[in-house]
């Protein structure tokens, strides 16, 4: 997987194929709710992630292949925060594409291994329009606990045990970026109500799964991050914050708004790949972006 190079052409033109209307930038333009955009009304078997390893490979398209995985809270509550993501997900590209050579993404729902049916759904890595079509087929469960807190660190433990980048035979680290509105989870149980680790990826466990442990085994091979998404309503932050940073340090704990979400995800890529000048595209591309007074990237 991974063939391939995005194009805003083939974007417009599949928006137009589900009846959404572009403008020359390839922004969505057209007013959608989260269950227009998303229609999966059940677990679809291309993201399934039971017993599945997903590679991804250099090729001749992508000899330097930089995986990424964007992992998004599909809970009731992050909807619109996904629409937003798939609306702008050329811009997304486009940029990134400016600044890397060989990014590809997998795409992850996650929910709560708890109490959801579906807490986990994976994509192929893939680096063109592929993307789109595969980030349609997302099932938003709306599920969710009450135990304050999402399973994100699933998207942790899936890419440490059932990935395979090439990148890494290179010595190279992925990138996971989590996207949600709750605490971190302290773990992942191995069974839940509706699911669990052993039923959703057909492990073999032996008991749940803690979350500083998996942090210091993950981070040998993604650099990792979450971007908590403020709605406006202020919920919770104060000890969102605090569970996170628990873990996480200043930079990789972001905040986002539903303006400024897909300016933030392309900002912690850019940066991450700017560490390793073997990722960065060349300098004629690089003169094109607009940035502010913080070297971030401007829209």
């Amino acid at each position: 997987m991974g063939c391939g190079t995005w194009d805003t052409d083939s974007f417009r033109s599949y928006s137009t194929s589900k009846g959404l209307t572009t403008d020359k930038l390839g922004f969505v333009t057209s007013s959608v709710s989260n269950q227009e955009m998303f229609k999966a009304r059940d677990l679809d078997p291309a993201l399934d992630p039971k017993d599945v390893i997903r590679e991804c490979c250099d090729s001749d398209d992508h000899p330097n292949t930089l995986p990424v995985i964007l992992a998004m809270d599909v809970t009731g509550s992050m909807g619109q925060a996904a629409v937003e993501v798939a609306k702008k997900l050329n811009s997304i590209m486009t940029k990134l594409y400016e600044n890397i050579k060989d990014v590809e993404f997998m795409i992850m729902g996650i929910g709560d291994l708890s109490c959801d049916y579906y807490p986990i759904q994976v994509s192929q890595f893939e680096s063109d329009i592929r993307i789109a079509e595969q980030l349609d087929k997302i099932y938003f469960e709306f599920g969710g606990g009450g135990n304050m807190y999402e399973s994100y660190t699933a998207a942790w433990y899936f890419g440490l045990h059932h990935t395979k980048l090439d990148c890494w035979n290179r010595g190279k680290r992925g990138i996971i970026i989590t996207i949600g509105d709750e605490r971190i989870n302290p773990y992942l149980p191995m069974h839940g109500r509706r699911s669990g680790l052993v039923d959703a990826l057909g492990d073999n466990l032996e008991k749940d799964v803690e979350t500083p442990e998996l942090f210091e085994e993950t981070t040998k091979k993604f650099d990792i991050y979450h971007i908590h998404v403020n709605h406006g309503r202020n919920y919770d932050e104060e000890n969102i914050e605090k569970s996170f940073k628990s873990i996480l340090d200043e930079e990789h704990f972001k905040k986002a708004n539903l303006d400024n979400i897909t300016e933030t995800i392309v900002n912690i890529i850019v940066g991450a790949a700017e560490k390793d000048e073997s990722y960065i595209a060349p300098v004629s591309a690089i003169d094109q972006v607009v940035t502010n007074e913080n070297g971030e990237i401007v829209w």
